[in-house]
């Protein structure tokens, strides 16, 4: 990384806001052009904080030995302030050429079944944060239902949407969505993309020894894997 080198360069426009995904405007442009430089950001300089850019940051924070929070806040500004140049110049030229160039769609032909990157490192935690330490068979399941809901008529038709629903996953609730997956959590989930479903074409599962909600166990019951009941 051009860290010492780079010392000097005090050009730069970030405001005292913690920046995070959904934000949008002149920081986010900074952001992402100063990601873009240290080659973290290979998207569009567009002022945009969506998941390339989150993960595109979160990857810096980990080389750099940040917290690891997806979170542009003081000292992961500084941090990115001193290992890179940045002025509005430059980030009004890269903005502009995504204008006059030909940018590849992400679309079946280049990504799972259709699946975003984003998508697949999204459903990647969410797996590790709901069925780490299961069998690898659970963890393949609990994928297969975030994907059948994604398909139901009843849910969110986004990954994001699916996941993010509100209360539906204890790993949001409790932030261990966050976590880093491990590489089974995201071969479970390209095995559930490929068409594997051991939940038996479940929408929902639980834990019976944690479950406190009367209305899970109504559910009409698949089968059971690990500590996990898989439903309908």
């Amino acid at each position: 990384m051009p860290f010492s080198l780079l010392e000097n360069q005090k050009v730069h426009a970030f405001t005292n806001q913690i920046i995070q995904r959904g934000a949008v405007g002149e920081d986010v442009i900074e952001l992402q052009s100063r990601l873009k430089y240290i080659g973290f950001f290979h998207g569009n300089i567009d002022g945009v904080f969506g998941w390339s850019t989150y993960w595109a940051l979160r990857n810096f924070q980990y080389e750099f030995g940040l917290p690891i929070d997806g979170l542009a806040g003081a000292t992961t500004k500084a941090k990115l302030t001193k290992a890179t140049k940045y002025t509005k110049q430059t980030a009004q030229n890269s903005t502009a050429t995504k204008t006059t160039t030909t940018t590849t769609k992400t679309t079946a032909s280049n990504t799972p079944k259709g699946y975003s990157q984003n998508d697949i490192r999204l459903l990647a935690n969410a797996v590790n944060g709901e069925s780490r330490g299961e069998p690898y068979i659970g963890q393949v399941a609990v994928a297969a239902v975030i994907l059948n809901r994604l398909n139901s008529p009843s849910f969110p038709n986004t990954v994001s949407g699916v996941i993010f629903e509100p209360g539906a996953f204890t790993a949001v609730a409790d932030g261990q969505i966050w976590l880093t997956p491990n590489e089974t959590s995201k071969k479970a989930v390209l095995d559930a993309i490929n068409g594997w479903d051991p939940s038996g074409e479940a929408l929902y599962y639980f834990n019976p020894a944690t479950a406190t909600s009367s209305w899970i166990w109504g559910r009409p019951q698949i089968k059971r894997i690990g500590n996990h009941i898989f439903c309908k």
